[in-house]
Order: structure tokens, then sequence, then C-alpha cells
């Protein structure tokens, strides 16, 4: 397991290498001057094509592309991303300030679709071809056809409008916070957020089930007069987790993605509406930070979900 881990870090430092290379290429690439959106369209005049130019020499975006990136690489291995062209402030301490909001919101939005994808694959796996599995085919169809942000606005207009009952916008109320204002304030980003990702846990949670259900070693727990809930929990379930703990881990980019439009619905303030107003306004440090921010995300997920598999099933073995 050690020697595996090392080999995998090593190889997810490779990786994360050339992740940044491509974005630090393509941000830079993109059309679109981040200096000059600080002019207001009104005051272009005859000597701003020479602040322009002043400040970009400044800022050191007149050297070429590999300047930039070299200069770029070795603050960053030092921890610094920069700072952010709109207002000067430091990349980390930007997204430090966002991360724990969308962290929160991820992770409760993860537990909720989970807390509906596996009663509802696990019903739909055992009452197959029946009206509960065409039930939930039908709950999982809705989770991945609608979007989330039509979902999120007729909540808003339910729940907020109608019967007053949650809050539509912000973590907490300035008024009178507190944890119970703040659960009243995530409980409706959070359900958008888990319901839309759920659907694929569902359909995979089912299908994984009804394989293991009709493996030879089910019924010989059965034969051996394991009762049916030890059968499922014990024995289908578990063996059944592998394909969905892949799914989960190749999902975190998607979950991020969603909590993207789910902050900006609900006005969650998480690195989802940093990350819009940045790529609107251009600023290239916090754009780059955003997007390494994602990618460490992913390769830790991916690499905790292989050690996971050694958890769920013993006769994984990783090498």
């Amino acid at each position: 397991m050690a020697a595996y881990l090392v080999r995998r870090l090593l190889v997810n430092v490779l990786v994360f290498f050339l992740i940044t290379i491509a974005i630090f290429a393509l941000v830079h690439k993109a059309p679109g001057d981040p200096v000059a959106m600080l002019i207001p369209v009104d005051q272009y005049n005859s000597g701003s094509a020479e602040f322009i130019a002043q400040k970009r020499h400044e800022l050191g975006l007149d050297q070429p592309i590999i300047v930039q990136y070299w200069n770029w690489l070795a603050n960053a291995v030092r921890g610094d991303l920069g700072y952010s062209l709109l207002n000067g402030r430091p990349v980390s301490e930007l997204l430090a300030e966002r991360i724990g909001p969308t962290v929160e919101l991820m992770g409760v939005g993860l537990i909720i679709s989970l807390l509906i994808a596996f009663p509802l694959g696990m019903i739909a796996a055992l009452r197959r071809n029946t009206a509960l599995d065409y039930g939930a085919a039908a709950i999982s169809l809705g989770s991945v056809s609608i979007p989330v942000f039509f979902v999120g606005l007729i909540a808003i207009y339910l729940f907020t409008l109608k019967f007053q009952w949650l809050p539509s916008s912000g973590m907490s109320d300035p008024q009178a916070p507190g944890l119970v204002d703040s659960i009243r304030h995530l409980i409706l980003p959070a359900v958008i957020l888990g319901f839309g990702n759920s659907g694929a846990y569902m359909r995979y949670v089912r299908s994984s089930m009804i394989t293991e259900l009709n493996a030879d070693y089910v019924r010989t727990a059965e034969a051996k007069g394991a009762s049916p809930r030890r059968v499922v929990v014990r024995h289908a379930l578990r063996n059944s987790l592998i394909p969905v703990l892949t799914l989960i881990a190749a999902n975190i980019p998607q979950y991020l993605a969603g909590a993207v439009v789910v902050e900006q619905v609900f006005a969650w303030p998480g690195m989802g509406q940093l990350a819009v107003s940045s790529v609107g306004q251009h600023d290239y440090s916090v754009i780059i930070g955003f997007a390494l921010l994602i990618a460490i995300l992913v390769l830790l997920s991916n690499m905790v979900a292989d050690v996971l598999y050694t958890v769920v099933d013993p006769r994984v073995r990783l090498s």
C-alpha cells in the first residue's frame, strides 16, 4: 500500500505539472485583455492605449508566455499564486475565504445525493420491473434531465416566496445569526445540488445490486439460511460499492460545476461566485488558482477512491 501511494503521488505531481501548463496557456490565450477591462467604455480616450501598455508592462503581461509561466511557477511552488488583477488581493487569500462555503455545500449535497440514491437504487433492484422500479427510474431521469437552476428557481418560488419557510440567499441572516439559521440557509441549495447529482448514483446502485444479487455467493448465503437483510446489506450492497465509489470520484468536477450554478442562484458566497466574476473580468490569476484547486481536488479524490476500494473489498490489492 505504501509503495503504491508513493508511486501514485509521484504520478499525480507529474500530471499536475502538465495541468498547470495547459491551464496557464489556455487562460492567457483566451480573448480579452484584463487591463482593458479596468477602463470603463465611456472613459476611453487617446491616453488609454498608453495606460494599458504601461499597466501590462508593470504586471509582466507583455512578456512571452513562457517567461510569464516560469515566473508564475517559481512563485507558485512557494505558495504564492499571485494577486488579483482587479482588487490587488492575494489569490490564496481570496480562495481561502471562498473554499469553506463551497466545500460545505458540496459535502452536504453529496450526503443528500447518497441518501436519495442508495435507498431508491436498492428498492429498484429488489423490486425490479415493478411500479417501485419505474418510479425510481422516473426520479432518476428527472434528476439528470431537469437543469439545476430551473429546480432552484422553482424551489425559491415555493419555499421562499409562496410559503416563506426557507431563505433563498446567503449563508446566514446578519440580524439573527446562529446554527439554526445557517442550517435553514443551507437546506435549499444543498438539497437542489444533491438531487441534481443523485440520478446517476441511483442507476449505478440499481445495476450493481442486480448483478450482485444474481451472483453465486448470494445464493449460497441464502441456502445457508442467512436472512434477506443480511444478504442484501452485508453481501450484495458492500460488493456493489466499488462502481459507485468510482462514479463519486469521477463526479467531483461535476459537483463543483453544479455548485457554481447553485451558488449563483442562491447567492451562496463560495468559489463559484468568485470564479464567474473572475472569468467575466479576465482576472487571470484568480482563474488559474481556481482551476488548479479543481485539479488538486480531482487528483486527490481519485487516489482516495482507490484506497477505499481495499476497504470495501479486501480482495482488491493495490500494486
